[in-house]
């Protein structure tokens, strides 16, 4: 008896789907007939509870319900483009590209995620920013859409943006790769030295999934970090304020960079 192929069908990210985002999309619009992400300036992807009660309890913030699986929130001051934040639906490489997807389907033109990640290098520090430049595929998510390869790029031009918003900010960064793993509890020292001999400084849970599923559907997509622990230094683990404070500046120049690149026509 032959076996099946295993682990994916060969060519398997060429081929169409039995489901389709779009299906959710319609379903919503049943029940929300004004569901569309189509006139905001893109959507923030969140990951941590506490920066999304952050970003729940500013001003000019809105509540939506059941357009997307966790919480979808809107960020509208006055004069300004309205901004969606999406969190709460999960961490790791799927719950990513789900959201990605059904964000995608109700319109949102561009993606920006923003979360922790740990250090491969025990040069980096907590709270220090990252803005990333490329991610290793170590999840599963990404060989669904894209065909084999080391890496998953961000849409370099929405990166470039990204950074310069930090830069005009005053604020320190750097660029970087990740590493994305859906296995947060096996990550061997093996990897960890073997990545960071090939210049990997950090390593994630989503990063390849969301850019993978943003390029298959043809949205710009980037991802920013903030230090929050080191797989090259294991220290008992502690809360440092400075991670928190990363993260609200992330996010803030997240949303600013979402609105400067309105109308702006980003190549992938």
């Amino acid at each position: 008896m032959t076996q099946p192929p295993f682990p994916l069908l060969p060519g398997k990210h060429a081929l169409p789907a039995v489901t389709d985002p779009a299906e959710h999309a319609a379903y919503v619009r049943t029940r929300h007939p004004g569901a569309t992400l189509a006139d905001t300036a893109g959507t923030v992807l969140i990951y941590q509870r506490a920066l999304l009660e952050h970003a729940r309890t500013q001003p000019h913030t809105r509540s939506t319900t059941g357009w997307v699986r966790g919480d979808l929130l809107i960020h509208e001051p006055p004069g300004h483009h309205p901004v969606a934040i999406c969190g709460g639906f999960g961490v790791g490489g799927p719950a990513a590209a789900l959201a990605v997807e059904q964000l995608t389907a109700l319109g949102t033109p561009r993606i920006i995620t923003v979360g922790t990640a740990a250090s491969l290098h025990g040069s980096l520090l907590p709270g220090e920013l990252i803005v990333c430049d490329r991610a290793l595929r170590g999840d599963g998510t990404s060989h669904h859409y894209l065909p084999p390869a080391p890496y998953a790029h961000p849409c370099p031009h929405l990166t470039r943006h990204f950074a310069q918003t930090l830069h005009t900010a005053n604020t320190r960064f750097r660029h970087a790769a990740t590493w994305t793993t859906d296995a947060p509890y096996r990550e061997t020292a093996q990897e960890v030295d073997c990545y960071a001999g090939h210049g990997v400084m950090l390593c994630d849970m989503e990063a390849a999934a969301v850019f993978a599923t943003s390029r298959y559907r043809n949205i710009p997509a980037a991802a920013a970090f903030t230090t929050a622990d080191s797989l090259a230094n294991r220290q008992p683990r502690r809360h440092d304020p400075a991670v928190a404070a990363a993260l609200i500046q992330l996010y803030g120049a997240a949303l600013t960079t979402l609105r400067d690149t309105l109308g702006t026509r980003l190549a992938r």
